[in-house]
């Protein structure tokens, strides 16, 4: 019972840290159709600005800062850039997105240098929270799951309860009408773009130091965060959140298992008596913790390709919204 109630709790937290980076990425593409591959680097300057304000200001301003500077830096790649490739289509923009996490990682290096850099977590968040049996869980992880659970609730009234939510809506959809209207729709997807990757970089500032600051963190969850869209429902709030939690649970408690596939189906009663001990038989959970997301994302585009909560179809009409608006 401890083993599998501390594992829970311990990939739930994960998973409210992988929902606040993929809920930047889930908000740009529903709204402005565009999957913005360069998503993680902003998560990865977030933690770098967390770190290097922390050192200055204190943790908290850190907290602040680092999102809001990555919100302005994505406010201005969408106004000079991206709103320049639109009407060459998603191609152009992918090409784009490629070629600015790459100038974000070297830039990162120039700074920061190529060693993990020492975040730590700030005293009034050290220690625990409470005891699992003897199995100890951190202030810190429960802080990260409280903030997620406040943007979650901060987006929801947003964009159902508020006008300003409704506008942003139906510009992705009807711009034209939005435009007739009196509302500026470019200045709409500018803000929207600057909102998802400031809230990419308050999870670097956050997740920076439960995990490790170092250029590779980029790399480590970007392609996660595809599969965590992908299996919630592209452009799905609610498939991010609970994409979000499956991975982690299951990625959480498969590294924690070291046993074999064979001893994982004798554990359920199925006897398969293996000769060879190099075999596929005898590859552990563990070890197999890294590969098991991208299995999900595979039978997940086989049996169910809008995900488990995807509604979203018309990506290119929006697309093509945004470029008549450019």
């Amino acid at each position: 019972m401890e083993f599998f109630l501390i594992n829970l709790l311990n990939g739930l937290s994960y998973g409210f840290l992988l929902f606040m980076l993929s809920a930047g990425l889930t908000i740009i593409f529903s709204l402005l159709g565009v999957l913005n591959f360069a998503h993680a680097s902003f998560y990865m300057l977030g933690a770098y600005l967390g770190y290097s304000f922390s050192h200055i200001f204190g943790f908290w301003w850190g907290l602040m800062l680092a999102p809001l500077l990555t919100g302005l830096l994505g406010i201005m790649i969408e106004r000079f850039a991206l709103r320049r490739l639109h009407r060459q289509g998603q191609l152009a923009e992918l090409l784009f997105s490629f070629g600015l996490a790459a100038v974000m990682l070297e830039t990162v290096q120039l700074i920061w240098g190529k060693l993990a850099l020492p975040y730590q977590i700030p005293l009034a968040l050290q220690g625990n929270l409470f005891n699992v049996y003897s199995s100890p869980f951190s202030i810190y992880r429960g802080f990260i799951a409280l903030l997620a659970l406040l943007i979650l609730g901060l987006l929801y009234v947003l964009f159902s309860r508020t006008r300003t939510g409704l506008i942003i809506q139906a510009s992705s959809t009807q711009p034209k009408m939005v435009e007739a209207l009196g509302h500026n729709v470019p200045k709409i997807f500018m803000w929207v773009f600057g909102l998802g990757c400031g809230l990419a970089g308050l999870a670097g500032a956050v997740g920076g130091n439960l995990m490790v600051t170092e250029p590779s963190m980029a790399a480590h969850v970007g392609s996660i965060i595809f599969v965590v869209i992908v299996v919630g429902g592209m452009g799905s709030l609610k498939g991010a959140f609970w994409g979000s939690m499956l991975i982690a649970i299951m990625q959480t408690f498969a590294v924690t298992v070291d046993l074999s596939l064979q001893e994982m189906l004798a554990y359920f009663g199925v006897l398969m008596p293996i000769s060879d001990e190099a075999g596929l038989m005898t590859i552990r959970i563990s070890q197999l913790a890294p590969v098991l997301p991208f299995l999900l994302l595979i039978m997940m585009l086989v049996w169910r390709p809008n995900g488990l909560f995807g509604e979203r179809a018309n990506a290119p009409l929006n697309a093509g919204a945004r470029s008549k608006h450019a």
